[in-house]
């Protein structure tokens, strides 16, 4: 799958045939629930999709494809795509008859080649929530835009897709969080040192 460093991708949806219209596929490609992301060391971090966070993105032009890569199946344009959020999360309604190609990954779907959902997107702003020393949840508060909605085949890693500004919002994270603990047990050294000379001076006090 071809990965574009300005972008990111989460695996978070499954499809669901629509009985009622045959060639229609449905399903959530974003929900608002956290999920753990990765670890690094003994820090785990998790992310959490703002439910606020679709609210200025750039919905305009999205497309279906297959693996994120190829020919589009379907899009928002023409009204093949239908894009729309609720309490739960992004819901998508595509219709996959168009075409030679979009009845084709709609059989992959219908025979399980294909169960997964993955959307591209990039993130507008976003910020680090601290739970404790080990764990830190990463919210998405504003998508800027979403690219496509691709059925694949193979999830993604989400640790290698996260994308560059992400990294680096963890990486300042992480240090961050180090600088602190270095401070914190600085001062720590520096509150038991002045404990010992006070100590110390006490007993030269009373000893005269």
């Amino acid at each position: 799958m071809p990965i574009k460093p300005d972008r990111e991708y989460r695996n978070l949806g499954n499809f669901e045939l629509d009985l009622a219209e045959e060639d229609i596929v449905t399903g959530y490609a974003s929900t608002f629930e956290t999920y753990e992301l990765y670890k690094d060391g003994d820090l785990t971090f998790y992310e959490r999709i703002d439910p606020r966070a679709f609210e200025g993105a750039d919905l305009n032009d999205v497309v279906f494809l297959r693996d994120h890569t190829g020919r589009v199946l379907a899009r928002t344009k023409n009204g093949s795509v239908q894009l729309w959020t609720d309490d739960h999360g992004l819901a998508q309604k595509t219709n996959l008859g168009l075409t030679e190609a979009s009845r084709a990954m709609l059989e992959d779907i219908r025979v399980g080649n294909y169960s997964q959902m993955s959307f591209s997107f990039v993130v507008a702003r976003d910020h680090i929530d601290w739970i404790d020393d080990t764990k830190a949840v990463r919210v998405i508060d504003s998508i800027g835009k979403v690219y496509d909605v691709s059925a694949v085949a193979f999830p993604a890693n989400p640790y290698t897709e996260i994308g560059l500004s992400a990294r680096s919002l963890f990486d300042g994270a992480i240090e961050e969080r180090t600088a602190e603990r270095l401070a914190a047990a600085k001062r720590e050294r520096a509150r038991k040192a002045l404990q010992l000379k006070v100590q110390i001076l006490k007993g030269g006090t009373h000893g005269n």
